[in-house]
């Protein structure tokens, strides 16, 4: 970068403008519409595991990690480009291995996108109307884009590379008005088979997720988070930051429904989460799927039903001050024809349910 592109690219930060890779100049989003986002995976690297070289070969299919990109670009644009066209106005990138992060390029694998590529993909997805917002998974269980960091939580290299991953993504996309940290599934229940894991707990919890929160908002991001903690810690309310935007999810997956005083089921504690952050104070962007888990699977029940419910339910519960929109997430990379199909379906259903 010459000294002339360099002052512009500096300029154009500091009033909050984004930059391409071919120097265009992308303006601040201002829009306050309310949010109607997707989850999109650019990795898929969240479930598996980085094991010394010699054992790697050890590991089960569904514990290997992706060594190449499996996201194709054609089939990504298929789904963003539906987003436009149903006026859905921003896409959560779940960026993991699928970035060559420059302070870390050792995390990326063959195939992952230079930030000069993502910069460029925020910009084509901006003009049509599409705010893309960044994703990183801090869960001791679904960070496995790390590689071998992710056996070294707590120690002074993790934060450092906590840290130094922020950043990057932040500068990558200009300060986005928020950062998905994640932070979801991190028990002993979702660690189940794995040859390592780690589950914090108590104080180290809380000081690796408000150390987390803080790298966010130092980039001048907004923090946002799955609220997973809060369904079996009640001090999840009053300890964490009413800055943190919380993305309690609910799939019904028991088959419980939403309505609080019917559902027996296990699950009942995530549907009342809507209920206890509402009575807390803090902004909300419920999430829902159409994805189809276990038990649904075993009735031979899909899940298009649960989205148009949420949706439903999150606009009578959550006033519309803390209400900032809603989040579905089809949970399929765009990798293939049928993993596309369910994304695209995904964004159908969700089009539909905001029209309800």
């Amino acid at each position: 970068m010459n000294r002339r592109e360099f002052i512009k690219v500096s300029t154009c930060a500091a009033a909050g403008m984004a930059v391409a890779a071919n120097n265009t100049v992308i303006p601040p989003w201002t829009k306050k519409d309310p949010i109607h986002a997707v989850l999109l995976h650019l990795g898929h690297n969240m479930w598996c595991e980085w094991l010394p070289d010699e054992l790697m070969g050890t590991l089960g299919d569904g514990a290997k990690p992706d060594l190449k990109l499996r996201v194709k670009e054609e089939l990504w644009r298929r789904v963003t480009d539906s987003m436009a066209e149903k006026k859905l106005n921003m896409l959560v990138i779940d960026i993991g291995e699928g970035l060559v992060f420059p302070s870390h390029p050792e995390l990326a694998i063959e195939g992952s996108w230079t930030p000069d590529k993502l910069r460029d993909e925020i910009l084509r997805l901006r003009a049509q109307g599409i705010e893309a917002i960044p994703k990183l998974n801090f869960s001791a269980t679904h960070d496995g884009w790390l590689k071998h960091y992710h056996r070294m939580l707590t120690i002074p290299k993790y934060y450092e590379v906590v840290k130094d991953v922020i950043r990057d993504v932040a500068e990558i996309f200009q300060t986005p008005r928020f950062f998905h940290l994640g932070f979801d599934e991190e028990t002993v229940g979702f660690s189940h088979g794995r040859n390592y894991f780690v589950m914090r707990t108590g104080e180290l919890w809380w000081h690796d997720f408000l150390y987390t929160v803080k790298c966010a908002e130092d980039c001048g991001c907004r923090p946002w988070v799955w609220s997973d903690f809060g369904w079996d810690h009640p001090e999840y309310f009053k300890r964490c930051p009413k800055s943190v935007v919380q993305s309690n999810w609910y799939y019904d997956e028991c088959m419980g429904g939403f309505d609080l005083e019917k559902d027996t089921t296990p699950h009942r504690k995530r549907l009342k989460e809507f209920w206890d952050l509402e009575a807390a104070g803090f902004d909300q962007i419920p999430c829902g799927t159409n994805w189809v888990g276990h038990v649904r699977r075993q009735k031979n029940v899909g899940a298009d039903d649960v989205i148009g419910k949420l949706v439903q339910l999150g606009r009578k519960i959550i006033p519309d001050e803390r209400r900032l929109g809603f989040l579905m997430a089809p949970w399929a990379p765009c990798d293939n024809e049928e993993n596309t199909k369910k994304n695209l379906r995904g964004v159908e259903l969700f089009a539909e349910a905001l029209k309800g």
